[in-house]
């Protein structure tokens, strides 16, 4: 996995994956959720993910993706999207149980909305006449980036690095702010208060070494000529903070790639 910076994700991502494929006979779905700052590396690492579990990746029709945007706009209909949505992961798991559903932006969802996939995430056996337990579901999120961005801000300044943040360090944060946050589709939901997700991964804000090693893989993957001149100025082109000492990217990588034409 060619992820810059989250040493928490690679961790604790190819662990639990690994983990739950080798299990024949999972009690469970595999239910994690991203969360951090926009560009640290969250649709990667589940696009990623959706690669190497089926040949044709995010365009595998096991594979569903659902934004709120584009699928659930209309706060009034949203009895209509929990009966459209039930009805749409039932059906493709009775298709396919190794079925893998990425849920983005769920700090824009309705709250109340998501609590209707709840008996599709826990240890029953059987719902609605499906065996659904070989399921992947992976919720993205920048609901508590904030949060783990201060929690990183606050540890530097107390002179911890980054690498050394632990997972218990970032856990209550992120729980305070997805999960008792009324503007998150997570609110009061039944998925937090039965503990039907296995993973809450944090995506650390990433520094300026880290967004020079993100400028090197984009000339790499584009073929382009490895020039430290480019990699360094695209680099300094991109916003960090805290205002004064401008320790982290305000944008992770985010915007590397539509930035490297200007330097070349």
């Amino acid at each position: 996995m060619n992820l810059v910076g989250q040493p928490l994700v690679k961790q604790q991502v190819m662990k639990g994956v690994r983990e739950f494929l080798e299990n024949q006979n999972p009690m469970k779905p595999l239910v994690m959720s991203f969360h951090g700052w926009t560009g640290t590396g969250k649709t990667y690492v589940s696009s990623m993910l959706i690669r190497h579990l089926f040949r044709d990746g995010l365009r595998s029709p096991y594979v569903h993706q659902f934004s709120p945007i584009a699928h659930f706009p209309h706060h009034e209909q949203i009895e209509q999207y929990k009966e459209n949505l039930k009805h749409w992961i039932q059906g493709n798991l009775t298709n396919c149980g190794r079925s893998a559903f990425l849920f983005d932006e769920m700090d824009k969802m309705h709250p109340g909305l998501i609590d209707v996939i709840m008996p599709f995430l826990g240890p029953s056996w059987v719902v609605y006449g499906t065996n659904y337990r070989k399921a992947i579901f992976i919720f993205i999120s920048n609901a508590g980036g904030e949060q783990i961005k201060d929690m990183t801000l606050d540890l530097w300044h107390a002179h911890k690095d980054r690498e050394e943040i632990s997972l218990q360090d970032m856990e209550s944060a992120i729980s305070k702010a997805v999960f008792e946050n009324p503007q998150s589709g997570f609110w009061k939901s039944g998925i937090i208060n039965e503990h039907l997700i296995d993973f809450v991964v944090p995506f650390l804000p990433l520094k300026r070494h880290h967004v020079k090693q993100c400028v090197i893989n984009e000339l790499i993957q584009q073929g382009l000529e490895l020039r430290q001149d480019v990699v360094q100025e695209v680099a300094d082109s991109i916003p960090y903070f805290p205002e004064e000492e401008k320790i982290f990217s305000s944008t992770g990588c985010k915007t590397v790639a539509s930035r490297i034409s200007f330097f070349l």
